[in-house]
Order: C-alpha cells, then sequence, then structure tokens
C-alpha cells in the first residue's frame, strides 16, 4: 500500500486546486479519478471556453441551508487570486457580461494550468482509477481497481449528480455518509423547466425562440434571457430561478422596462388596421407574438376592434405571465446539483469535518451553490484552496 499525506478523490476544479494549494505547502499529495481525463466538466463548461470566475463573486450569490458559510472561503481565495493565476501562464480572457470571465481561446488552457501546477507542486495525479473502497483506523484507506493507497488526510472531491454522462455519481455522498457526516437535500440545479397541458401545448412550437425577459419567484428576480424548449423553459433567467424552485408558479415578464399598457394603447391610435399579433411581433419574436396573440383570441382582430380595457389585461399577462413547471429535466441537464454535504458538519475555514479528523469535503459536494456565471467555479478554487491550506 503506498502511503501519502493527502489522497484527494476527485481530479475536477475544486481537486486540482485543492492539490495545489496542498502540494505548495510540501504536503505529498495523491490525486485519483474514475475518469480517463481531468477536468471533464470544466471542458465543457462555457461553451468550451470556460466561465472561470465572476467578478461579481459574493456569499448573497450563493444558495445553501447556512448562507453564511461560505463567506469565510469567498473572502480567503477571491476572484482576483484565481485571475493572477490565469494571467500567470498567459492565457488571454474577457469579461463576457455581468461580470462573467471566459477564456478567449478553449477550457483546455484552464485545465492544462491546473495541471502543470499540480506538477510544479509535486502532485501525483492518477486517472482511471476506479474506488472500491474507502476506510479509516489509522489513517484513511482507497482501494481502487488499481493498488490501495493511506494517507492521513482524506478529501471528497467527486462533485455531485448533475451531468452523469460526464461521470458524475453520487459517490462524495455514500462517503459522508459512511463517515457520519449529514447531507442536506439534494436536487438538481440551474437546470431547464419542463411543462405540461396547455403550457406544453403553446411553448413546444416556439423551440428555439428566445427574448431578454425578467423571471420572479417570490421576491427573486432574474432579468436575462429566456429560451422556449420542446419540453418548456430555459435560458439563463429560467436557469437562474430553477435553482430556488421547488413547486408552485413562476412569473414571466417578457417585456422587462416596457410600458406594455402604453405601447398598446399607442399602436391603436398609430395603427388602428393592424392586427394585434403583428403589432406584438414589434416588440416580441415573431412567432411568440402570434402565440400568444391566437391563444389571447386576438388573431386575426385588428387593434381598433379591441376595448382599450381588454389591451391592458393583455399587457399585464405579458408582464405577469404565471406559469407553473410541472418539473426539471433532472440532473441530465442540470448545471449543478443543489445541497449535499451539511455545512454543520465542515468547519467554514477549513472544509474539514469537525468529528472525523482529517476528512474534508469540497466543491460542488457540499451544500453551497452559486448563480449562474461563473459562481460555481469561484466556490471551488476557493473551497480546495482552504482544503488544501489545511489538510
Amino acid at each position: 500500500m503506498t502511503s501519502f499525506d493527502v489522497i484527494i478523490l476527485g481530479a475536477g476544479a475544486a481537486g486540482l486546486m485543492c492539490a495545489i494549494s496542498a502540494g505548495r505547502r510540501g504536503r505529498r499529495v495523491l490525486v485519483l479519478d474514475h475518469a480517463p481525463q481531468a477536468g471533464a466538466k470544466i471542458l465543457i463548461s462555457g461553451g468550451g471556453r470556460c466561465n472561470f470566475t465572476n467578478t461579481g463573486t459574493v456569499p448573497e450569490r450563493f444558495l445553501s441551508d447556512n448562507p453564511h458559510f461560505c463567506r469565510s472561503a469567498l473572502s480567503r481565495y477571491r476572484p482576483a487570486d484565481f485571475v493572477a493565476l490565469v494571467q500567470k501562464h498567459g492565457i488571454a480572457f474577457h469579461e463576457k457580461t455581468l461580470g462573467q470571465l471566459f477564456c478567449d481561446g478553449s477550457a483546455r488552457e484552464i485545465v492544462a494550468m491546473l495541471l502543470a501546477e499540480c506538477g510544479a507542486a509535486g502532485v501525483d495525479v492518477r486517472l482511471g482509477h476506479r474506488v472500491t473502497e474507502v476506510g479509516r483506523s489509522d489513517a484513511f484507506r482507497v482501494e481502487t481497481d488499481q493498488g490501495a493507497f493511506a494517507a492521513g488526510s482524506l478529501v471528497l472531491a467527486t462533485g455531485g449528480l448533475s451531468i452523469p454522462k460526464m461521470g458524475a455519481t453520487g459517490f462524495a455522498y455514500d462517503a459522508a455518509r459512511q463517515f457520519g457526516l449529514r447531507l442536506t437535500e439534494i436536487r438538481p440545479g440551474l437546470v431547464p423547466l419542463t411543462f405540461d397541458g396547455d403550457l406544453l401545448t403553446l411553448m413546444r412550437p416556439l423551440s428555439g425562440v428566445s427574448l431578454d425577459s425578467s423571471v420572479s419567484l417570490d421576491r427573486r428576480t432574474f432579468r436575462e434571457a429566456t429560451l422556449f424548449t420542446h419540453r418548456g423553459l430555459s435560458g439563463p433567467a429560467v436557469l437562474q430561478i430553477s435553482s430556488y424552485w421547488r413547486e408552485g408558479p413562476i412569473t414571466l415578464n417578457l417585456l422587462p422596462g416596457v410600458d406594455t399598457a402604453a405601447f398598446l394603447l399607442a399602436r391603436k391610435r398609430a395603427r388602428p388596421k393592424a392586427g394585434l399579433g403583428s403589432v406584438l411581433a414589434e416588440a416580441l419574436p415573431a412567432r411568440l407574438a402570434q402565440a400568444l396573440a391566437a391563444s389571447d383570441s386576438g388573431e386575426g382582430l385588428r387593434l381598433a376592434d379591441v376595448p382599450d380595457r381588454v389591451l391592458v389585461a393583455l399587457a399585464s399577462r405579458l408582464t405577469a405571465w404565471r406559469v407553473t413547471p410541472s418539473g426539471t429535466e433532472g440532473y441530465a441537464k442540470a448545471e449543478v446539483t443543489c445541497g449535499g454535504v451539511d455545512t454543520r458538519d465542515l468547519s467554514s475555514r477549513t472544509m474539514a469535518a469537525n468529528a472525523v479528523p482529517g476528512l474534508f469535503a469540497i466543491g460542488e459536494a457540499v451544500d453551497v451553490t452559486g448563480w449562474l456565471g461563473g459562481y460555481n467555479f469561484q466556490w471551488a478554487w476557493a473551497s480546495g484552496w482552504c482544503a488544501g491550506e489545511a489538510a
């Protein structure tokens, strides 16, 4: 059995950052992953360009049963720290929108950077190693299909259940339970919403239509694009609200920033012979405008024939359209997993298990989930770095 100081299970964003941090301290670090390549989710993120952080990172943009838990790690390893690492390796990047930083080139540059830093820190990264058993006596023992390893510290960094086709499993949750750690409710996050019945009948023919919108749930509102799909709704605004949704209606404003009633009444005076669908198409995608006009029994009607009170009521529906999802597209399409290892059982400074000396949990495995737009990568870097400084 080969011995190390630290064994990290998972060669994703959090695991590699933890390895770099621990390796720089002179710790003998082993990273194990069942996948044939490191950073699989990094490679597909951001359309292959990796939205690697967000300059607007604040604790309020993360979900957790304990919303204060993430503060310590995020304050100790900031977006600027990761940007400095990216710049050190000469990786060109740009801000796309809303503080989101992307590589100009390929996400492969981020994975190559992390592996290069692991190499410089003397980290042993072994891929294609399937873990068959984990235990603890005097030290942690990890059995794999290619040998056994031991270490005084064990880091759970295998992520959550999202995108199983990329190799995601519930391993971190099973291991956490094995060592007595609690779990919070686990569910898909940043995931498209599905609909049924009349709503799906309306939405399905609109598949591919996208528009600027705001989507609200309770007191939370996101203004970004909404995309109609053959199963319901997606796009950044919907993905954001999905992390907060469990049941009941959400509210869509299809014309944010527009006084829709004034717009329709003004068009009635200026274009009384125009059809409702063609007027709506001035402000909305044509297919959506026609579908909404038809669903409102306004297909073929001239504006002159529509009473003002009906136009005002239509404006209210366009800016406060309450729709109730039937569910989500699940982990197969979820960008993250909400919930995970209960933060009550972890140190917010080191990510160490309070009752199991030497055990750590980081990244997506923990009950901390960020908004869309680089926040989850920043949590991975921050939680991984903090664990690496203590493991």
